[in-house]
């Protein structure tokens, strides 16, 4: 009895020490070892750095100070008793260094706990000695940047329940891997996320049956998986995701015990179906499949996983039958859903019953159709994701009664319609996103005042209207972006409310009038971008004080003034795009010093003055091009050793440029120095340089007269432009030598005359321009460049016959070889795969033969002009089967007969562009074609594409076309073809009958010639709907009645000629028939009225047209045979006259005929009868 009450005792007293505050001092070896470690790092402490989700980063060290009790130290737990550490958790306390081998952390021999993770171990390898800690329980090095081997000893620790090393660059070996898995058997909860596992084999994950936890997600795992990894019989959290070597099928399920609740194999490389035995995994409650390959359908008894809180399986192939299958309706517990990516098609009523859904993620998939309403069912929704689908019809307006929604993002659909004003009853809407839809009407100012909205995208639809001036102080909007619309009017003022805004863009919309100065309290703004509208005045002073910033981009407005002399912000600007304005002045010294900057877009300005010393070292892309800038290129610019892209084009620098210092910027990849005739460039260097990154080099209109001697200097160069120069002589080697690297090649417009025939052309060549020069000879040379897609050769004096593999090269595009001295047949056979888009032959004047019908293989053809030749041929009515033709100009050729018929099928509904003058068609004008030319008709303003071009993206550059036409009484060139000019020239040909009405029908017409014809009627007054008409040519006809007054209608119209026809009655007055001069009518004898010296009487028979009076045209009379066969019916007739009158005497009824006296007795006994009948009725 008595040694169970010493034991009660004994116990007692233990219990007691082991409570009591007041034992628990710390040991002496302890204190110091700790103190040792502290001060082996250096202590970083950050109150901003907010990873380890504390309120700052401060060190727990702090508190450690000598003297004082190591158990009260932050992070440190004690044994009661013996006062040794047992718990380290120096997490998150800023520690940066090493922790070597002789480290006295290795000196804490009691530990049960550690925990050192997200501090800085900087790239450390793990020590062997940690190993040593037989006594751990939990270790956490997690987010050390610790790398290298794991140490074997590793292993030792047998007492773990708890292994966190991931977020490192550690590597597993296997059979260090194993020997834990063996000896670890307590252990739980293994974090091993972002090591390299890459040599383990996933089948030994089956070796530890006391896991609960495992994630070993972005591991370099690889293998197969197996069903053992998901039959552990503890396990109850699997993460594999992001291993991307992981293949194979997904494993059959053939447990029935398992107690898995969450599994993540997402980002793998899984493919085929989904097992049905996957039903097995009955405690699930969270699953993700996603972004695998997988594909086949669902299993009906996937859907007996009712457990399920949160199911993602996007990014897959999954076949789903189009829609989505009516079971997900058994899934009740679902709060969290993502299908997207899958190719969905509808979604079924069935859905809908997921009431308890929170988060739904249904975006790209191939969903069409309106929005179901029953969206609305769902009313715990606080995340809902349709973008990326072919949705249409409007927003429905039950989507306001899911108002616990923080976030709907419905871009990237066809959705039209105005966005509904009960968006207002969203009151805990954070995010919302309605961009690249098709949206119509105004921003409703409910929207504006939405209390929690902090990110709006409203980017590229059709809104209209003005910004409600509505921004309340009280708004807590971070981005807005309401870009790509239609949105008009002045910013509003209440901009200066947005006071939590970082960013705002407002380009490519209508807005007007001068940018607010508002911006003094936007102290968070870090981007804004107001370019591509039509805002001017000067940049107001409040933007260059803001100190966040890092993006200004105010481009294409017209904007105007200098800029600042001294700002005070801007320190932190790495992209300033003020280009496309008016700004004038010196360009001050701080847009060239601002310590952050990496572009800087001044182009298409009007500075002027000198460009001063650049201190920018951190500018990547520097454009000052297209303005008035003069003087010497700066030597600082030589400094920038950042620079990639340099354009200093368009301007008037001068003085002499040593060009070998630009190979000190050895990052630089282009550079543009084009269009300044001052410049003299020296490339003449006594020391060996090159430039190993440029790419692009123009120096064309820069009055050179030699070649550059680059030949090894530039060892990648792809385009170089030399247009516009002086340059003569041969065109050195490695220019066009089967080494050169050359893509693009532009020599236009200088003084060569070498022989086409003398050219090596290298295999990689995709564009050659050798326009405008007196180059000679034949030019099958050519046929070694294989690859070629754009190849002008026009203006030279280039003979022979058109080479035969131009027109069988399946790359070429463009073909431009215009006034040159070709003559012979147009290649007969071109290739069934023919890519050209442009083929210009025009002013050859030798070229003759047929048109072969083998051109209608090249179905993208856009641009034929086979004008000023020899071409003897009919209409070519099978090129209507082509159908992005847009310019079609065949006069001045031999072409006859009529162009009506009956093969007009397609009838060019791209055409825009239509000569066919000075040829012989025939017949009546093309009717059918008319009515068919449906480009015509739409008028189609391109305010960022004006011209007809070819991009060729590689190159950065733009084939542009050109053509000769007729039109304004001139004959002219295009030197690019603008997109919005259309026009139709049928003048000089033998085309006859009426002009037809269905011409009043091609709105989009700015000239039209039909002159010197044998056009009759009257004009049609249909012609008054050509308001867009500028040129009108009606010439030479014999076009007869008053001029329709409704062309007074026509306000463009700045030529007219209607000289020569039988046109009478007054000239309309008024708008642009107040300035046609005289010449414009006369050869109408019936006109009268200003500007004609003939007034106009109220007579209107007096100026009824003369009806002997014939048209003495040239091209226009009877011709020898009606004369002959006139001629001599005439005589038979009077020789039989003569004899009968000879015979028989003067016969009565030939005396009526000539109107002798019988006649005179008729019309006077005439007038008595109506004399008497006059006086019956009276």
């Amino acid at each position: 009895m008595e040694s169970w009450m010493w034991c009660f005792l004994l116990c007692s007293h233990l219990l007691i020490l082991y409570f009591s505050p007041s034992h628990s001092l710390c040991h002496p070896h302890d204190t110091s070892a700790l103190l040792h470690f502290k001060n082996s790092f250096i202590i970083y402490e950050d109150p901003y750095y907010d990873a380890c989700d504390t309120a700052g980063y401060f060190s727990k060290t702090r508190t450690w100070e000598n003297g004082t009790d190591c158990c009260s130290w932050a992070g440190v737990t004690c044994h009661p008793i013996s006062g040794h550490v047992t718990d380290l958790d120096l997490s998150c306390s800023g520690l940066v260094g090493n922790i070597h081998p002789n480290s006295t952390l290795f000196h804490l021999s009691h530990l049960h706990s550690l925990n050192l993770a997200l501090n800085d171990f900087d790239e450390s390898h793990l020590s062997s000695l940690f190993g040593g800690f037989v006594s751990l329980t939990h270790l956490n090095l997690s987010g050390t940047y610790s790398e290298g081997d794991i140490p074997s000893q590793i292993s030792h620790l047998s007492k773990l329940v708890s292994l966190d090393l991931s977020y490192n660059g550690l590597k597993w070996k296997e059979h260090t891997w194993k020997r834990l898995l063996q000896n670890a058997t307590v252990l739980r909860v293994l974090l091993l996320d972002e090591n390299d596992m890459s040599s383990i084999s996933i089948r030994t994950l089956n070796m530890s049956s006391s896991l609960v936890t495992l994630s070993l997600r972005e591991n370099g795992l690889r293998g197969n998986l197996t069903d053992g990894s998901l039959c552990l019989p503890n396990l109850q959290h699997l993460d594999l995701s992001y291993n991307r070597a992981l293949k194979g099928q997904l494993p059959e399920v053939s447990c029935r015990t398992t107690s898995l609740d969450f599994l993540d194999i997402s980002n793998c490389g899984f493919q085929g179906s989904i097992p049905p035995s996957f039903s097995n995994l009955i405690h699930l409650t969270s699953l993700d499949l996603s972004d695998n390959n997988l594909n086949g359908s669902i299993p009906p008894s996937f859907f007996n996983l009712t457990h399920l809180t949160s199911l993602d399986l996007s990014d897959n192939n999954l076949n789903l039958n189009g829609s989505i299958p009516p079971s997900f309706s058994n899934l009740i517990h679902l709060t969290s859903l993502d299908l997207s990516g899958n190719n969905l098609g509808s979604i079924p009523p069935s859905f809908f019953n997921l009431t308890h859904l929170t988060s739904l993620d249904l975006s790209f998939n191939n969903l069409n159709g309106s929005i179901p309403p029953s969206f609305s069912n769902l009313i715990h929704l606080t995340s809902l994701d349709l973008s990326g689908n072919h949705l249409n019809g409007s927003i429905p307006p039950s989507f306001s009664n899911l108002i616990h929604l923080t976030s709907l993002d419905l871009s990237y659909n066809n959705l039209n319609g105005s966005i509904p004003p009960s968006f207002s009853n969203l009151i805990l809407l954070t995010s919302l996103d309605l961009s690249y839809n098709h949206l119509n009407g105004s921003v409703p100012s409910s929207l504006l005042t939405l209390p929690r909205l902090t990110f709006l995208n409203l980017n590229a639809n059709c809104l209209s209207g003005q910004i409600p001036n509505v921004f309340l102080q009280s708004n807590n909007i971070h981005e807005l972006d309401l870009s790509n619309n239609k949105i008009e009017g002045e910013l509003p003022s209440t901009l200066s409310n947005l006071q939590r805004l970082i960013l705002l863009d407002l380009s490519h919309n209508k807005f007007i009038g001068q940018i607010p100065d508002v911006f003094v309290g936007l102290t968070k703004l870090n981007s804004l971008n107001l370019s591509d509208n039509n805002l001017g005045g000067p940049i107001p002073s409040s933007l260059f004080g803001l100190t966040q910033f890092s993006y200004l981009d105010c481009s294409n407005n017209k904007l105007e003034g200098p800029l600042p002399n001294k700002i005070r912000g801007f320190s932190n600007l790495t992209s300033l795009r003020l280009y496309g304005n008016f700004l004038n002045g010196t360009i001050p010294s701080w847009c060239l010093s601002l310590p952050s900057l990496v572009d800087l877009y001044l182009s298409e300005n009007q500075f002027s003055g000198h460009i001063s010393v650049i201190s920018s070292y951190s500018l990547v892309r520097l454009s000052l091009s297209h303005n008035k800038l003069q003087g010497n290129i700066p030597d600082t610019i030589f400094s920038l050793v950042n620079l990639t892209d340099l354009d200093l084009s368009s301007n008037n620098l001068s003085g002499s440029v040593n060009f070998p210092l630009f190979s000190k910027l050895q990052n630089l990849e282009r550079l543009n120095l084009s269009h300044n005739n001052q410049l003299s460039l020296n490339f003449k260097s006594n020391v060996n340089y090159s430039f190993s990154s440029l790419w692009s080099l123009d120096l064309s209109s820069t009055g050179l007269t030699e070649f550059p001697k680059l030949s090894g200097k530039v060892p990648i160069l792809k385009l170089l432009h030399l247009s516009n120069n002086t340059l003569k002589g041969r065109v050195p080697n490695w220019l066009h030598d089967t080494n050169s690297s050359l893509y693009l090649l532009d020599l236009s417009h200088n003084l060569l005359t070498q022989s086409l025939d003398q050219f090596s052309w290298n295999q990689h060549l995709v564009y050659l321009d050798l326009s405008f020069n007196s180059i000679t000879a034949g030019s099958s040379s050519i046929c070694n460049a294989t690859a070629i897609e754009v190849l002008n050769l026009s203006h030279n004096k280039l003979t022979g016959t058109i080479p035969q593999c131009l027109i069988n090269s399946s790359t070429l595009e463009v073909l431009d070889l215009q006034l040159n001295k070709l003559h012979g047949p147009l290649p007969s056979t071109f290739a069934k795969n023919c890519q050209l888009r442009t083929l210009d032959l025009n002013g050859n004047q030798l070229l003759e033969g047929f048109l072969p019908e083998s051109l209608s293989n090249c179905i993208n053809l856009e641009v034929l002009n086979l004008g000023n030749n020899q071409i003897k041929d009919v209409f070519p009515h099978w090129l209507q089967t082509l159908p992005e033709l847009k310019v079609l100009v065949l006069r001045a050729n031999k072409l006859y007969g009529p162009i009506e018929g009956s093969k007009t099928k397609h009838g060019f509904p791209s055409l825009v562009i239509f000569d066919v003058s000075s040829n012989n068609f025939s017949g009546s004008i093309p009717n059918a074609y008319i009515k068919k030319f449906e480009a015509m008709k739409n008028v189609v303003l391109y305010p960022d594409w004006q011209y007809m071009e070819i991009s060729i993206s590689f190159a950065e550059t733009n084939y542009h076309d050109s053509v000769t036409i007729t039109t304004k009484a001139i004959t002219m060139t295009m030197d690019r073809i603008r997109n919005d000019f259309v026009s139709i020239d049928l003048s000089k040909n033998r085309f006859e009958g009426g002009i037809p009405n269905a011409i009043g029908e091609l709105h989009s017409l700015r000239g039209l010639n039909l002159s010197h014809n044998r056009l009759i009627g009257p004009i049609p007054q249909s012609m008054g709907n050509l308001r867009y008409l500028e040129s009108l040519d009606l010439s030479s006809n014999m076009l007869i009645g008053g001029i329709p007054t409704e062309l007074s209608n026509l306000n463009f119209l700045e030529v007219l000629n209607l000289s020569n026809n039988h046109l009478v009655g007054e000239i309309p007055r008024g708008q642009q028939f107040n300035t046609f001069p005289n010449d414009s009518y006369k050869g109408n004898s019936g006109l009268c009225g200003l500007p004609l010296t003939i007034k106009c009487s109220k007579d209107p028979e007096q100026h009824s047209p003369p009806s002997t009076t014939f048209r003495r045209e040239p091209g226009f009379g009877f011709g020898w045979k009606p004369v002959a066969i006139g001629y001599g019916c005439g005589v038979v007739f009077g020789v039989g006259m003569g004899c009968c009158v000879l015979l028989i005497g003067k016969p009565q009824w030939l005396v009526r005929m000539v109107g002798g006296k019988l006649n005179k007795k008729v019309k006077r006994k005439t007038r008595m009868r109506s004399n008497e009948n006059g006086s019956r009725m009276n």
